[in-house]
């Protein structure tokens, strides 16, 4: 599409009547083929595109247009992907997510970075969710590391692996307050009463000897 007609334009003389049948003959040809570039620019737009170079009369005009328009998205596309690594770089879980909200919102962003040529790779993404879980999954993540292959793991197989262990913590967090005090008494009569009576009798023969 660049070069020729589009980048030059063509010169429009002031009267054209005035100009020699040669050069009408010249004009009219120019003028034929910059209306066809024109048309195929607008055939290659979307809407949004179009309405930007409905008004330009030349291909020319139209491809500047364009042109200024793409370098303003392409300054946006810029940013937009900065920002993205950004978040990618700083993203880790907090205290009050789950597994599934947080590994979601992962590959949302990760995703978005590919649709804009990051080649980000498994096991990237992988090692990125291990390093940045809250440490109630310290075991698990260390039983993953030593027990899988993470250049092979996919995501929804490291996903699938913790939400099971944030299961098992929420089942250990759901005991009642009465087991949980049962618990404790339980200990407390076992280790405790024997340390009770010891020095009830340390306090007995004290009595006695005085």
């Amino acid at each position: 599409m660049c070069g020729g007609i589009v980048d030059r334009g063509y010169a429009k003389p002031d009267n054209e009547e005035a100009l020699p049948q040669n050069e009408k003959d010249v004009l009219a040809k120019t003028r034929k083929k910059d209306q066809q570039d024109l048309t195929l620019i607008h055939q290659c737009m979307d809407d949004a595109m179009f309405e930007k170079v409905a008004n330009a009369t030349t291909s020319k005009e139209a491809w500047e247009i364009l042109q200024n328009s793409l370098q303003g998205v392409d300054k946006v596309r810029k940013v937009k992907y900065q920002t993205l690594r950004a978040d990618f770089k700083v993203l880790k879980m907090k205290e009050s997510e789950c597994i599934l909200d947080y590994c979601s919102k992962m590959k949302a962003i990760v995703n978005q970075l590919r649709r804009y040529g990051e080649d980000i790779k498994y096991v990237r993404v992988v090692e990125k969710i291990l390093r940045t879980l809250t440490p109630k999954f310290d075991f698990v993540v260390c039983a993953i590391e030593e027990s899988k292959d993470l250049d092979s793991m996919m995501v929804e197989q490291l996903e699938g692996s913790l939400q099971a262990h944030e299961e098992k913590i929420k089942r250990t967090q759901e005991v009642s307050l009465e087991q949980l005090l049962k618990t404790r008494v339980s200990f407390k009569d076992y280790g405790g009463e024997k340390s009770y009576r010891g020095n009830g009798h340390g306090r007995s023969r004290g009595s006695h000897g005085g």
